[in-house]
């Protein structure tokens, strides 16, 4: 897969070092957009997937955007971007396996930046289930992932997939979500057969409305 890489920041102001570069990948279905955050000294990789697609989701969506600054602010090189038919990514919409296909792509390119750094995956709601679709990917393939975060997930689309056992995960469900049953999220984790953490957001909503400082609080620890 070819890639337009990212021109690298220059200077040496921290507000430039903040604004993420917008870049164009090459994918299954042509052309996806996305915001690359290139961080000098990087510790890890985060590739950071949207809500759905169908419901007005895209990767400016404001619990991915908190998602970015959180990896940012610890040491990760950032990328989000929109799936197949979502802004200025060509294609239309799957809702399925051609999701997780481009996160694939927009997976070897932003290992293409630092091959050597350890790869966190991160997904809100649809984007939970396709950062979790992937994780199996990448484990089934023998690749290392470090840690797996989905946050108020989809988990019902991951039924009869294989599923990442070996990097950290962690779930983080909103108690008083109106688009994800919690319910269905917290039988998910029962079922689990492996380590994990299943951790609770008290009066909050799907869109973590009034919640997003608690869930950056949740995330930041986490991270290298």
């Amino acid at each position: 897969m070819q890639a337009r890489r990212a021109n690298k920041p220059q200077g040496h102001g921290v507000t430039l070092l903040k604004r993420e570069n917008p870049i164009s990948i090459e994918g299954p279905a042509g052309v996806l957009e996305g915001l690359y955050f290139d961080q000098p000294e990087a510790c890890g990789l985060a590739l950071i997937c949207h809500p759905n697609p169908v419901k007005g989701g895209t990767m400016l969506n404001k619990v991915v955007s908190t998602l970015q600054r959180t990896a940012r602010d610890a040491g990760y090189a950032t990328l989000r971007f929109n799936f197949r038919g979502v802004g200025g990514s060509a294609g239309s919409h799957d809702m399925n396996m051609g999701e997780v296909e481009d996160a694939e792509a927009a997976l070897v390119w932003l290992r293409s930046q630092y091959p050597e750094l350890p790869l966190t995956l991160l997904g809100f709601s649809f984007g939970g289930f396709v950062a979790a679709a992937l994780a199996g990917r990448i484990e089934a393939r023998g690749e290392s992932l470090e840690r797996l975060f989905m946050v108020a997930p989809a988990v019902s689309r991951l039924s009869n997939l294989p599923l990442a056992e070996r990097c950290a995960l962690t779930i983080i469900q909103p108690d008083d979500d109106e688009v994800i049953d919690p319910a269905t999220v917290h039988a998910f984790s029962a079922e689990l057969q492996r380590p994990h953490e299943l951790l609770k957001v008290a009066e909050c909503g799907h869109f973590f409305h009034g919640k997003l400082v608690e869930l950056k609080d949740l995330v930041a620890p986490r991270l290298c």
